[in-house]
């Protein structure tokens, strides 16, 4: 049986790995910096919070890495921890880079230490690219990062291809475009957007405060993207690959969704407000994942209007 070590496994995109990976027959161990305080509410929404080895880990500290990869001996490690938020990123940008970059660069170092033929994927990001002008960005679209977020999954980025040539490691970089699902916590504005809707129309007297609502995004369904990262680790050479469906939708189209869906005009219930705006930000976001259909036959089947709908649902239960 394949072992897999998933950092940051409680987040939305660890949850739903450690489930794949679970349902194909891995043993699966997640780590978070605390594992004996942390709920990992995600593992038990989705019925799994018992099926993996949970560790307390922080990716920062060297000797921390090295003690879980020789105790559990993985043959596949997700790197999915580190601040995750670009708004956030603003306000913490030495925790933001420090988390993102040092946490990578020490679990590349501690693989090379132990000479193990260990397979890593890295959580890379679209906003690496920064603005293209609306060009969808595959592989080879130069980075121009425009937040601290994106200038630590950059630097992680370059980490990781530099330790893939000078050392042979089979290293990957999945720059994902924006997927979401029920897990997303609603500092995220597509959670944010979903549950103000939801308790409007069981009515809430609220209105819904948001930033620019023209910025478009690519936006998927985070199950099927956490597959691209298996597929990623599958395969015979350690490569990189954009993760998208290759459209791009406003954020004002989203809301637009979201109210429609639940009955309600989204233009009498969305207060646009200045101070939500960023420094800076990415007025279109694209991805062009050709590679990725062509090479690890893997395509998004959902679109921004349903992840919408399944988010609202997912919303609705009791």
């Amino acid at each position: 049986m394949k072992k897999a070590l998933i950092c940051g496994v409680s987040g939305q995109d660890g949850a739903y790995l450690a489930q794949l990976l679970l349902d194909k027959g891995y043993i699966v161990c997640g780590t978070s910096r605390d594992a004996q305080m942390s709920s990992f509410k995600n593992l038990v929404r989705l019925g799994i919070g018992d099926r993996l080895e949970l560790a307390s880990v922080a990716l920062t500290d060297f000797r921390s890495v090295l003690q879980v990869l020789v105790k559990f001996e993985p043959d596949e490690v997700y790197n999915l921890s580190g601040q995750s938020s670009v708004g956030l990123s603003f306000e913490q940008p030495v925790e933001t880079l420090e988390s993102i970059s040092v946490g990578t660069l020490n679990l590349l170092e501690a693989i090379r230490f132990m000479k193990a033929p260990i397979k890593l994927y890295n959580a890379g990001s679209s906003e690496c690219f920064g603005d293209t002008k609306g060009e969808a960005a595959d592989e080879n679209t130069p980075f121009h990062p425009r937040s601290p977020y994106a200038v630590a999954k950059s630097t992680a980025f370059w980490q990781l291809a530099n330790y893939r040539e000078a050392y042979g490691l089979f290293a990957c970089s999945g720059i994902l475009f924006n997927h979401e699902s029920p897990l997303r916590p609603e500092r995220f504005v597509t959670q944010k957007i979903i549950r103000t809707a939801c308790r409007i129309a069981q009515g809430s007297p609220e209105k819904l405060h948001l930033g620019n609502i023209d910025i478009q995004r690519d936006w998927g369904w985070a199950p099927e993207y956490v597959e691209a990262m298996y597929l990623m680790l599958q395969q015979p050479e350690a490569d990189d690959y954009v993760i998208a469906t290759g459209e791009s939708h406003k954020l004002a189209d989203f809301v637009a969704t979201a109210f429609e869906t639940l009955g309600l005009d989204w233009q009498e219930l969305v207060v646009s407000d200045r101070s939500l705006h960023r420094p800076t930000d990415i007025s279109i976001g694209r991805g062009n994942p050709t590679k990725a259909q062509q090479k690890l036959g893997w395509q998004a089947n959902y679109k921004m209007r349903d992840v919408v709908k399944m988010m609202i649902a997912a919303q609705q239960k009791p």
